[in-house]
């Protein structure tokens, strides 16, 4: 049997997974920039009935998820693995969802880059075999992740300009063996790198030379040019963080060219005062699970790659005066 492993650190699916479905759920900040005509759902309000905005956070990837089965038309019995995570201690938000729809569950961690790690892992599953059907899904909150990584919204504090806002939302898909809809065709894993960078308020930057780092190895490791693409698009790098990815692709000898974005740049207006963008796990899910697929299902857009970027601190890291590692991973998805 042929080797499915390509170059350094690239994969390609012989048994290529489809995308059966998708949903997302947004908060009412989100559903107010110009992609929310593109989300399934959009909430009032960020806490939606619960006590606090933890449990709000699980609840949405709850039905976040409920919501791209029902769709996939595939009983709940027939999902052999849930593969999730957020942004939260723990993942606790993924781990109360899983509770809740008591299917066997797989949590992952990739900070911001998980929904593109848990496609990649899961279309992993699908090509070996191990499964016919996967849920995949991730979560963020802006009020949850303001309290675990910096201040207490109720503090008011003044944001840099470089600061991100984290996304309220929830993306979900159903992979499957077999079906119709966009293709899962390849998916590059990156490295760590980290360029000692400490400002939490500055993500982006720290991130970037990683996203870039993939998006090389991806181009050599598959004899690719972007041209290739009609969208290369990566999770979260807003502003600051899409202009550095530039500079250092430019410095790699890679011309980019105008099919490179961010989701980061997509979600909110600049009138909503984000400053340097979208962050979280949510901000590439919602634009995957909603514009992306879309696009993909009308013909508009035929290969997109999408880079999911994470930043791997923690708050303790942080407050030790620790630098922030950056992760991206990619995948190749396919009309």
């Amino acid at each position: 049997m042929n080797s499915r492993k390509v170059g350094n650190q690239t994969v390609i699916y012989v048994n290529q997974p489809v995308i059966l479905s998708s949903y997302s759920i947004v908060g009412p900040m989100e559903g107010k920039g110009p992609l929310g005509k593109t989300f399934d759902l959009v909430w009032t309000d960020s806490l939606n009935g619960e006590k606090s905005w933890e449990l709000a956070e699980s609840k949405m990837l709850q039905n976040a998820m409920q919501g791209a089965l029902n769709k996939s038309g595939i009983p709940e019995a027939e999902i052999d693995y849930i593969l999730t995570g957020d942004l939260l201690n723990q993942i606790m938000a993924s781990n109360f969802a899983a509770r809740a729809l008591a299917l066997p569950f797989i949590g992952l961690y990739g900070a911001c880059s998980t929904m593109a790690l848990g496609i990649a892992v899961g279309s992993m599953f699908l090509d070996g075999g191990f499964a016919q059907n996967i849920l995949v899904g991730v979560s963020s909150h802006h009020d949850s992740a303001e309290r675990q990584f910096r201040l207490p919204t109720e503090h008011g504090s003044q944001r840099a300009m470089s600061a991100q806002w984290t996304v309220t939302g929830a993306g979900s898909l159903v992979l499957a063996r077999e079906g119709s809809g966009p293709r899962i065709t390849a998916a590059t894993i990156g490295r760590v790198l980290d360029y000692g960078g400490k400002d939490v308020n500055n993500m982006g930057a720290a991130m970037a030379p990683a996203v870039a780092d993939t998006m090389v190895n991806h181009f050599q490791d598959l004899n690719r040019k972007p041209k290739d693409y009609d969208l290369i698009i990566s999770g979260d790098l807003g502003t600051y963080g899409l202009a550095l990815a530039h500079k250092v692709l430019r410095q790699s000898g890679v011309d980019i060219g105008r099919e490179y974005t961010d989701c980061g740049t997509m979600i909110y207006n600049p009138d909503q005062d984000v400053h340097a963008g979208a962050s979280g796990c949510a901000c590439s899910a919602v634009v995957l699970a909603g514009d992306i697929i879309q696009r993909l299902k009308s013909g508009e857009l035929k290969r997109v790659l999408l880079v999911g970027s994470g930043s791997l601190h923690s708050p303790t890291s942080a407050l030790q005066g620790q630098s922030i590692p950056g992760i991206g991973h990619a995948v190749v998805i396919e009309a």
